[in-house]
């Protein structure tokens, strides 16, 4: 068994695909309509174009609301995302405009810091300590 896909709720596709691709650099994948308003839309990492695909899912079930809100609350992360260098990528997406809610935290072997993707979520990055 292994992880094919999985996703994140959206409020706004359009601008979740933007800030996905342009700002944290991963790909499209399928953007395929759905309904009226609606896509099958997903991105991967470019370093893995066959791997994990990450549904840019709109955020329109009744339940959505209340469980984002409350996880960006008590500021847990919807998702996490591995990368080299947690520093290094914690100023590049400074300089792109990206709010931080949490400055990378050494805990042990690791790094993490979460940033806020403008969709309604909050993100972790994370990987070794340097």
């Amino acid at each position: 068994m292994k992880i094919r896909m999985t996703s994140v709720f959206v409020d706004d596709q359009a601008k979740a695909q933007r800030f996905y691709t342009e700002i944290l650099g991963f790909v499209t994948k399928h953007d395929v309509p759905v309904g009226e308003q609606d896509r099958w839309l997903t991105v991967v990492s470019p370093d893995e174009p066959d791997g994990t695909e990450l549904l840019l899912e709109p955020a329109g079930h009744p339940a959505v609301k209340a469980y984002r809100d409350a996880l960006v609350e008590d500021g847990i992360p919807l998702a996490q995302f591995a990368v080299d260098d947690v520093k290094a990528e914690y100023e590049r997406l400074r300089g792109l405009g990206v709010h931080f809610t949490q400055e990378p935290l050494e805990m042990g072997p690791e790094v993490s810091a979460v940033f806020d993707d403008t969709c309604g979520n909050l993100i972790m990055i994370a990987g070794q300590a340097r």
